[in-house]
């Protein structure tokens, strides 16, 4: 958390890469059916006043119970690998890169499918300032049931650190595009 994904997503987006957002894609499927029916059924009709979710409302139900997280994520995670399954078979063939920003890739086995995985790390201190600017108090409770920085980086494919600008973290993803293009044009996957 707090370590750049969004930002990374956004830069390889500007770079010209086809991106999607995993986030993105539960929130638009948290007011959707099936899971709008399956959230109302499990917590009732106050979880989705007027017709739409109550994120808040969810997050008090499963902050603290680890059964209840578990049904929600085993309601969520196919729906949205479907969904991501979706969008990569719908890309135009010339697609050279397509970037899936997943906060919880390797927590799961989805990363298997993927040609190649980045993780944005950042350090402690930097994490912690951006997210105070974005309201919250810290990273350690959120991310209680998320591999650490580190477990994160020891799995994936490359490596990106982002303590600093935008720009530098846009410039870092650049050359990473740059280093994989050979393996594109010697028959690799991107």
């Amino acid at each position: 958390m707090a370590a750049g994904k969004s930002e990374a997503l956004s830069a390889f987006g500007r770079l010209g890469a086809a991106t999607i957002s995993a986030d993105q894609v539960v929130h638009d499927l948290l007011d959707q059916e099936p899971l709008l029916s399956r959230l109302k059924d499990r917590w009732g009709e106050g979880v989705a006043p007027e017709g739409r979710v109550d994120r808040t409302v969810v997050g008090v139900k499963v902050f603290n119970d680890p059964e209840e997280l578990a049904w929600l994520e085993a309601q969520i995670h196919p729906l949205v690998g479907g969904e991501l399954h979706s969008w990569l078979e719908d890309l135009n063939p010339d697609t050279e890169f397509a970037v899936a920003e997943i906060p919880l890739l390797f927590e799961g086995e989805m990363f298997r499918r993927f040609d190649h995985t980045v993780a944005i790390v950042a350090g402690e201190e930097v994490r912690q300032k951006r997210a105070r600017a974005r309201g919250h108090e810290g990273v350690e409770g959120r991310e209680s049931r998320q591999l650490s920085q580190q477990e994160k980086a020891a799995r994936a494919d490359t490596v990106i650190a982002n303590d600093g600008s935008p720009a530098e973290l846009e410039a870092k993803l650049g050359q990473l595009l740059d280093e994989l293009r050979p393996e594109l044009a010697t028959g690799g996957q991107g």
